[in-house]
């Protein structure tokens, strides 16, 4: 059997460990988000360079688009949402105590 205070410890390690490869992860996907949306700037060659930021363009556009359509499908559970609110609206005046 093990003492309790190793056992202990190799929790700690083991939580250490997690902890650090989740900060790892998130900072490896932020850093290569971040140079995905500046590499443009840093092409010397006039012609690739603006091919670069169209594509960036047509990738920003698409991104608006998907916006776009998830508000509007939001919208289209508005109405709902109204009758929601008058619905809980109505039984909070009911009287509870009468």
């Amino acid at each position: 059997m093990q003492k309790l205070e190793e056992m202990h410890a190799g929790r700690r390690y083991n939580h250490f460990m997690r902890l650090a490869a989740c900060l790892l992860f998130a900072l490896a996907t932020s850093a290569s988000a971040v140079a995905a949306a500046e590499q443009c700037r840093f092409i010397e060659a006039r012609p690739e360079r603006e091919a670069c930021y169209q594509r960036q363009d047509v990738a920003r556009a698409a991104r608006q688009k998907a916006n776009e359509d998830r508000q509007a499908q939001q919208k289209l559970y508005e109405p709902m949402a109204q009758e929601d609110a008058q619905l809980a609206k109505s039984l909070r005046s009911i009287c509870r105590g009468c």
